[in-house]
């Protein structure tokens, strides 16, 4: 893991540029739906845009001809549909998890009973419509709404041990990067997660999220 660093003087800022215009306004775009996850989840929905900035910058970043010939001029979110899906990077391990964790009041990601029927399925081919829904183009409501409950699910497990994550958006993040596996509350976290460069300057995944959420971007 990488520990974010103090962006040298006269190093590239992550809201400059071009890459950011066209984040921003796709974003815009998809206002309602997050605000309406934000909703459903009780996760705010300035947090679950955290997440989607980081992701997107780094996509935009690394993706640099896909950005000059689609993203960038149509303003619209990068869809990842190999590794990881959607806007929101979900690996499918980890929306099969968050399935599971809604389900199952012993597991300590539990969420609660309200949230329970959130990712109900409409068809028998779980493994399909899961592709579907998360790496849909045209409706990223989906995709909004697994990364909102992975974060849910892993403030309820910190929560339970005595920790409130919710005032810590550079962990919170940082567990949104690396994944259940690594979510172990203890009482002296670090921010960290994948390097994240932009222009000289590299960030981590926790880093760059909290910098995101404390400016006025």
């Amino acid at each position: 893991n990488v520990t974010d660093p103090t962006p040298p003087v006269g190093s590239a800022i992550w809201y400059e540029g071009e890459e950011w215009e066209a984040l921003e306004t796709a974003i815009k775009k998809d206002t309602p739906l997050i605000n309406r996850v934000a909703d459903e989840t009780n996760v705010p929905a300035r947090v679950i845009v955290a997440q989607l900035v980081v992701e997107q910058l780094r996509l935009f970043h690394t993706e640099r001809a896909a950005f000059k010939e689609i993203l960038s001029p149509l303003r619209i979110l990068g869809n990842q549909v190999l590794f990881s899906w959607g806007v929101m990077g979900m690996k499918e391990e980890t929306a099969i998890q968050i399935e599971i964790n809604l389900k199952n009041p012993d597991s300590p990601f539990y969420p609660g009973e309200k949230y329970k029927q959130l990712l109900d399925f409409r068809t028998t081919d779980h493994d399909k419509e899961r592709f579907e829904r998360i790496a849909s183009e045209k409706d990223h409501y989906f995709a909004y709404l697994y990364a909102a409950l992975y974060l849910k699910e892993v403030a309820s497990q910190w929560q339970k041990a005595g920790y409130d994550l919710t005032k810590e958006v550079g962990i919170w993040s940082t567990l949104y990067n690396i994944g259940f596996i690594n979510s172990i509350p203890k009482s002296n976290p670090e921010v960290g997660g994948a390097a994240i460069p932009i222009g000289d300057t590299t960030w981590s995944f926790g880093g760059l999220a909290e910098e995101f959420y404390n400016s006025n971007k």
